[in-house]
């Protein structure tokens, strides 16, 4: 029986649970000493002065690096967050909470109080905190979606449209910042030999990681190693290497001896990104039909200074695809207050732009008189109407059809207060849901001992999501190996280079090269017994011969995989390979899709607001493993229930 799509139990479970798999913080470096971070208490001017002296005299203080004696770092290109303020380059204030100075003693309570004895003097400046009084200001991004696009979009007569419209709406949406907040805060260790930098950090791109550290710092990639073979939590606040990360690497520079930094839960409002608030402005028209004639949509991201970074919400990529609609034009303006760094959160844009895009939708539904359903089936878009092509494989349709069987969508009535339990009121409503379908290369070594063990690496990262698993799961039906003779090591960026975990793609990016680099094992093997002259296969071809269970399988006998090895004085036999998309984002429109059904119970009397019953019906592609991904789904309901319910 096939074990991908099978709902195994995740082979880091047990470790997990009993606390056996360690992260970042964890692992017991001989000789490490504490950083401790000091953030601003403005949010913009310039620090005049520090007085360390009492800090300075505490007990186990080894340094206090702040911009006076922090050394200069490099800012190379392409890094996020290798900008210089938040790492101690220059002394100006661009944010409260900002990073001014880092205390390293020899024990965590020293390091603490310490730097609760660091005095900072500052000239005030005026702070831009208000992005609905400086909207007016907004400006578009420089390098939209890392300029892989423009930030608006236009296609056929918008206003004409929307003017001859019979139903018509022009309302505008706010979500608010949100936090990530992973279970595991950002934490690192740092250490040093020579030139050579070994860091265990939480992060959820280990090569992303090494290449911003080795820039920051002037050294090679090869002599940067990172580690993160746990991660607890992320949610795209740990894709990027953030300030901490690289301050722990320059603190164990200047003491010249192992740093953890471990951030604490107040700091990490400030120092790892959020989303950033939004503000979006609809305009929809429909016919007396139902059918859209335009749709506009202007979405408004709050930003740090510019000199910090770049990042903008993409919050109406959606509106673009996901219903046919001949005139659509949408716009993305970023406004910059004195504010982090915003980044990537659980479907940056969209998330947020989803919710204004569904939300203006069933306003159009109810002035339509139409069930919100049918009013989305009106305007099924059954190819991509932004990029003219064919979607790759789309079942929407079919879940909105299970979606509200399973939810018993029929039994709804639209008028207001008609539907209550007792004194309770009760309310049911649908959204659709969308996210693109992610690729990128990645790399994948495959090896076998002579006791027919399997270990896979690969420099990805379980970001908690059961990468292990699934992996261990491809390899098994690839190789006819089971489950419990297979190992997946992850987490190194010394092992094979594989992308950041974000946008759902490290399953889509790492499988294909797992199950490439076994079959390119098989084929070793295969080689390996038709050249041993005991088998009497000389002439055969790789056809001719299958391996199954540690043996290798020909027309009249069996050779155990052990004997060929040993015979070769091979320890092990080994093959690596590489995999990356093709030409089908050429060709193709690709999407995930899913329909969302909520029923929520309101007390009126006491404006208690309950969610009591959910479901949803995802369109989600090949599952690798049904209980991890059942618990994804699950995990994105969540998710979403908090954004509304907030």
């Amino acid at each position: 029986m096939a074990i991908v799509g099978r709902p195994i139990d995740r082979i880091d479970g047990h470790l997990k649970v009993t606390g056996a798999a360690k992260y970042a913080a964890e692992f017991r470096v001989p000789n490490v000493v504490h950083a401790v971070l000091v953030q601003s208490t403005i949010a913009a001017g310039t620090i005049t002065g520090f007085d360390l002296k009492e800090a300075e005299g505490m007990p186990g203080v080894l340094a206090i690096i702040t911009p006076e004696n922090a050394g200069k770092l490099s800012s190379p290109d392409k890094v996020q967050q290798a900008v210089p303020g938040p790492l101690l380059q220059n002394k100006d204030i661009l944010y409260n909470g900002q990073h001014v100075a880092v205390v390293v003693a020899e024990h965590l309570e020293q390091a603490q109080a310490a730097a609760s004895r660091v005095r900072v003097t500052y000239a005030n400046g005026e702070a831009a905190t208000s992005m609905d009084a400086l909207l007016g200001q907004a400006y578009p991004p420089k390098r939209f979606r890392n300029g892989a696009r423009p930030p608006d979009s236009k296609r056929g007569d918008l206003d004409a449209a929307f003017d001859s419209g019979a139903v018509k709406l022009d309302t505008t949406y706010v979500t608010p910042i949100e936090h990530h907040n992973a279970m595991e805060p950002h934490a690192t260790i740092a250490s040093w030999n020579g030139d050579r930098l070994t860091v265990w950090t939480a992060t959820q791109g280990i090569s992303g990681a090494q290449a911003a550290l080795a820039g920051q710092f002037g050294i090679d990639k090869s002599d940067v190693r990172i580690l993160c073979p746990y991660l607890g939590g992320g949610f795209g606040s740990k894709g990027n290497t953030w300030p901490p990360a690289t301050l722990a690497a320059l603190a164990a520079r200047t003491v010249k001896r192992p740093v953890k930094l471990v951030v604490t839960r107040a700091q990490m409002y400030t120092s790892n990104g959020y989303r950033p608030r939004t503000v979006q402005k609809l305009k929809l028209a429909a016919d007396g039909d139902g059918r859209l004639l335009a749709m506009r949509h202007d979405g408004f991201s709050s930003m740090s200074q510019p000199s910090l970074g770049e990042f903008c919400e993409p919050v109406a990529l959606a509106t673009e695809m996901l219903y046919a609609c001949p005139n659509v034009a949408v716009t993305h303006r970023l406004v910059a207050l004195n504010a982090p760094l915003p980044t990537y959160m659980r479907a940056p844009g969209e998330a947020s732009g989803v919710f204004a895009l569904e939300s203006a939708m069933d306003e159009m539904a109810v002035a339509l008189k139409m069930d919100p359903i049918e009013f989305r089936l009106r305007n099924y878009a059954e190819t991509d109407p932004h990029e003219g092509k064919p979607f790759a494989s789309k079942a929407l349709r079919a879940c909105y059809e299970q979606g509200a069987k399973a939810f018993g969508w029929e039994r709804r009535s639209p008028e207001p207060r008609s539907m209550q339990d007792g004194n309770m009121l009760i309310g049911w409503g649908m959204a659709t849901s969308t996210y693109p379908t992610n690729r990128q290369p990645a790399s994948v070594r495959v090896r076998m001992d002579q006791a027919g063990n399997v270990v896979v690496q690969s420099g990805t990262q379980d970001i908690g999501t059961g990468t292990y698993t699934v992996m261990t799961q491809v390899a098994s039906d690839a190789l006819g190996v089971p489950v419990h003779r297979i190992r997946v090591e992850l987490g190194d960026s010394s092992l094979p280079p594989a992308p950041v975990s974000g946008g759902s793609m490290t399953v889509a990016s790492v499988a294909p090269s797992v199950q490439a680099a076994c079959q390119a094992l098989l084929e070793k093997i295969k080689d390996l017994a038709l050249a041993d002259a005991g088998s009497g296969w000389h002439g055969q071809t790789r056809g001719a011969l299958q391996i199954r269970d540690g043996l290798v399988i020909g027309p009249d006998r069996r050779v155990p995989i052990a004997a060929l090895l040993e015979k070769t004085k091979q320890p092990f036999i080994e093959a690596e390979a590489q995999t990356k998309p093709g030409e089908e984002k050429q060709r193709f429109s690709m999407h995930a899709f899913g329909a969302q059904f909520a029923e929520v119970r309101i007390d009126p009397d006491l404006g208690q607001i309950r969610v009591s019953r959910y479901v949803g019906a995802f369109d989600a592609g090949h599952v690798l493993n049904a209980k991890t991904a059942r618990s994804q789904l699950i995990g994105g309901i969540t998710y979403g229930i908090g954004m509304a319910l907030f």
